[in-house]
């Protein structure tokens, strides 16, 4: 049987291709509502699933499409995380058959399908491994900045998030290592192309510019709604992190920062040394910011595409610090009153400090002339 699969975005598009394949279906996929259409035509596909929320052409006008100006009785399933009930009733107003909300399990989108083309030949095996695979309702880019990670990268970690979470891809920016952070890396993104890539830096440019790197080559890619970054140790969890990313889409946030906040129902574990002294470079950030934040250092962030060219075109200025350089440039391009309704401090459920910190207690006291230097640069 035929399946036709029309969705703006990559990610998804692959992940429900290669699950419909291993079913028996013969798959094709189209990007864009008018590559669909053409598909629709020369495929002549026993059912079509399509998105909502498409830049070129809504998967209503593709609905519309097929039902009016083809007259056809084709089944037709929509998976969108529009979650709108006028426009979940105007498609069935136009003939759909059926209507999945994303986040969606690929095995339920199986067994809807196998339901509406009446297979009952098809067994969809409902393993632990497929159950949890879920198709997202956005598309989410991250970026991890890797400096002699050789021994501290957990592969089995970074694989198990790609591999369930079908909407999220992660980009290693490999900051001119001298290890075999490298061979690493490309041995995680083995079998994993398609949700994994290496950004690979020949010279050590420090966090700030890994970072800056890897977020300019994600902005790149079209399909992606938000962008992040994420430390290589883990010392954020993965829940956490897409915490933040379902605030920041149910919100008009344009950054959500993770906040490493002691608190009453929170694992959050620091050496006590090192959290003395980020209570006090915490205190010097705030009165430089002149904003009332936490933890401006928390290296878990994620932020709407669209503030990337503003906020990441020029290089920082301070190799560790870009997080608050960000912060000011937020501030001075949206100005300081309505910045703060732009910017979310999310505290974090678990952060553990890991062993092998690159940031020395000698790099800690430099931060203070750092910071110093952010407040002259920035405020005049």
């Amino acid at each position: 049987m035929r399946i036709l699969a029309i969705d703006d975005q990559q990610l998804i598009l692959l992940s429900l291709e290669k699950r419909l394949v291993e079913l028996g279906y013969d798959i094709k996929t189209a990007n864009c509502g008018n590559d669909g259409k053409v598909l629709f035509e020369s495929f002549k596909p026993d059912l079509v699933i399509v998105d909502i929320n498409m830049p070129d052409m809504s998967g209503l006008e593709v609905v519309k499409h097929i039902r009016v100006e083809k007259k056809s009785d084709t089944p037709i399933m929509v998976m969108s995380g529009n979650t709108d009930e006028n426009v979940i009733m105007d498609g069935f107003d136009l003939g759909i058959d059926d209507y999945m909300k994303k986040p969606v399990s690929l095995n339920e989108v199986a067994a809807r399908v196998k339901r509406i083309l009446g297979d009952n030949k098809t067994s969809v095996k409902n393993t632990e491994e497929t159950s949890s695979r879920m198709l997202q309702e956005y598309c989410v880019g991250v970026v991890i900045p890797c400096y002699n990670e050789e021994e501290r990268l957990s592969g089995v970690e970074f694989r198990d998030f790609a591999h369930r979470n079908l909407g999220y891809h992660l980009c290693f920016v490999n900051d001119g290592s001298t290890d075999k952070t490298l061979e690493v890396l490309q041995e995680l993104r083995k079998g994993n192309e398609d949700t994994i890539s290496i950004y690979d830096c020949e010279k050590n440019g420090g966090k700030a510019e890994a970072v800056r790197q890897g977020v300019l080559h994600l902005a790149k890619d079209e399909q992606l709604d938000y962008i992040g970054y994420l430390d290589a140790d883990l010392s954020t969890d993965f829940r956490d992190f897409d915490d933040l990313v379902k605030t920041l889409q149910g919100s008009n946030f344009k950054i959500v920062s993770g906040s490493r906040m002691s608190r009453m129902g929170a694992n959050i574990t620091k050496e006590s040394a090192r959290k003395i002294i980020s209570m006090t470079i915490n205190l010097i950030i705030r009165t430089i910011l002149g904003m009332p934040f936490n933890d401006t250092q928390c290296g878990a962030k994620i932020m709407d595409k669209d503030i990337v060219e503003n906020m990441f075109s020029k290089k920082f200025i301070t190799r560790w610090l870009f997080d608050v350089e960000i912060f000011m440039r937020m501030r001075k391009h949206y100005g300081k009153k309505n910045v703060q309704s732009l910017i979310c401090e999310q505290p974090l459920k678990r952060w553990v400090h890991a062993d092998g910190s690159k940031l020395s207690m000698k790099d800690s006291v430099k931060i203070v002339g750092q910071l110093a230097k952010i407040a002259f640069h920035y405020n005049t």
